[in-house]
C-alpha cells in the first residue's frame, strides 16, 4: 500500500498530522482544513468546531434508498468512507469497530449506527456491501450509490476520496480518508474523529461516552 500526504489538516499540538491513509498513490488536491483541539494524546481527536452530518442519500445492502440523517437522527454515528477491496485499512478498522461494539452493553449496541459508505461504487454492489459488512457485524449499515454524491459527502467533512481504479492484474485500488468520524446523537455533529492509529481497545473506551452524547 502506498500512502499519499494527506489532505485533512490536523491542528493537535500545532503541528500537521498525515492522518489520510489510502490504498493507492494519487496526489490528493487541497481539502478544507478540519481544526482539532491542540496538545492532545487521545486517540479520538476533538474538533473546534463540530461539522455537520452529510446530507446524503444513496442505496443500502438490500437496495433500498437510505437518508443517511433522517435515518440516523437522535443516534449516535460512526461514519467512515472506505471500499470493500482495499487489503488493508477498511477491514481493519472495521473489525475494530466491531469488536469495540461487542463489549458495550446491549442497550448501548442497540443505539450504535455504523455507517460504511463505500468509495468504489463501481465495484461494490448492494449485495457485495451487504456480506463483506455481514462478515463483521450485520448490523453495519453499508452505502453505496453515485461516485460524485460520495466524494461530495466526504468532502463536506474533510475526508479525501479519489474515485478507484483497476490495475492490469485486476487489483483495485483507491486513495480515500481513513478517518472514522464520531456524531453525537444530541445534535447529529461530529464532535471527534478517529485515524487509523486508534484500537478497538480505543473504540472500547471512548464508545460509552459518545453514545451517551459526551466527548471522550
Amino acid at each position: 500500500m502506498r500512502i499519499p500526504r494527506t489532505a485533512l489538516a490536523l491542528a493537535a499540538a500545532g503541528l500537521l498530522a498525515t492522518t489520510l491513509a489510502a490504498c493507492g498513490s494519487t496526489e490528493p488536491e487541497a481539502m478544507p482544513a478540519v481544526e482539532v483541539s491542540g496538545g492532545q494524546s487521545k486517540p479520538g481527536s476533538v474538533l473546534d468546531e463540530p461539522k455537520d452530518k452529510p446530507d446524503l442519500v444513496l442505496t443500502d445492502t438490500k437496495g433500498k434508498p437510505y437518508e443517511l440523517r433522517r435515518a440516523t437522527a437522535g443516534q449516535p454515528t460512526l461514519l467512515f468512507f472506505g471500499y470493500t477491496h482495499c487489503p488493508d485499512i477498511c477491514p481493519t478498522t472495521m473489525s475494530d469497530l466491531a469488536l469495540a461494539k461487542q463489549k458495550l452493553p446491549a442497550a448501548d449496541r442497540a443505539k450504535l449506527r455504523v455507517v460504511f459508505v463505500t468509495t468504489d461504487p463501481e465495484h461494490d454492489t448492494p449485495r457485495q456491501l451487504g456480506a463483506w459488512l455481514a462478515a463483521q457485524d450485520k448490523d453495519f449499515i453499508g452505502l453505496t450509490g453515485d461516485f460524485a454524491t460520495i466524494q461530495a459527502a466526504a468532502r463536506s467533512v474533510g475526508v479525501y476520496v479519489e474515485k478507484a481504479v483497476t490495475d492490469k492484474d485486476g487489483t483495485v485500488t483507491a486513495d480515500h480518508g481513513a478517518q472514522v468520524i464520531a456524531f453525537s446523537p444530541k445534535d447529529d455533529k461530529a464532535h471527534v474523529i478517529y485515524t487509523t492509529g486508534a484500537t478497538a481497545e480505543d473504540y472500547a473506551k471512548d464508545l460509552p461516552v459518545i453514545i451517551r452524547g459526551g466527548t471522550p
